[in-house]
């Protein structure tokens, strides 16, 4: 519907606006996440500030056994005071480093296992309202031994254990599992098995990764932006 005058009504222009980011100011940068104070133009014209954090991308893995158990951790996270079961996981952090990388990186790291297929299960955006953080879930297979560097801090009190895929999905449903990273993995690799559904190529495209924090680190930025 248009106005007399011609111009789109706000229900038909909806979906079209453009939310350029006028200034930005850095106002905390430190090890994993920094928080950046944006001015942009709302529809309409009016300028609001949003508040965004910054932080590395990361990558977890839905490792499955030749018997169908996942492999996962139980592990301390300070910020909620208790361990939790997740999946193998860590951040994009080193420059240079592709996600699929990272993503062998962390299961040797954490379990001490290898994989000989890799595909890309599923992405998510993980509180879009407030931060860029983001991660792509890989689902590994052919699992073997492999060398495990010395663990340190928190990952030196972190138990592997394995779980059927079923079980899981119950733990995830029931409340046991509540890592949110865990729990959608879990349920997209049922997902996966009950529909059968292909997965995506290991080095499929990822449009969604974040670049912002690590760009900050490699160049050691740490003032405003603009």
């Amino acid at each position: 519907m248009s106005d007399p005058a011609g111009d789109p009504s706000p229900i038909s222009a909806a979906g079209t606006h453009e939310f350029e980011r006028v200034s930005s100011r850095t106002v905390y940068s430190g090890a994993i996440l920094a928080l950046r104070l944006d001015q942009v133009v709302m529809p309409g014209g009016h300028v609001a500030q949003r508040e965004v954090v910054e932080k590395y991308g990361a990558v977890a893995v839905v490792a499955v056994d030749d018997d169908g158990n996942l492999v996962l951790i139980d592990q301390y996270r300070h910020p909620i005071g208790r361990r939790l079961l997740e999946l193998p996981a860590g951040l994009l952090d080193e420059p240079g480093e592709s996600p699929l990388a990272a993503a062998e990186r962390e299961l040797a790291e954490e379990t001490g296992l290898a994989a000989a297929s890799w595909s890309t299960l599923v992405e998510m955006a993980l509180s879009p309202g407030f931060t860029d953080e983001a991660l792509r879930i890989y689902l590994a297979t052919g699992l073997s031994e492999t060398d495990r560097p010395t663990p340190e801090m928190e990952e030196a009190d972190l138990r592997v254990l394995r779980m059927p895929l079923d079980e899981a999905v119950r733990a995830a449903l029931s409340g046991e599992i509540v890592n949110a990273t865990a729990i959608a993995g879990i349920l997209a690799l049922a997902a996966v098995r009950d529909k059968g559904i292909a997965p995506r190529p290991a080095d499929a495209p990822w449009a969604g990764m974040p670049a912002d924090f690590l760009k900050r680190k490699s160049a050691g930025t740490t003032g405003n932006q603009d």
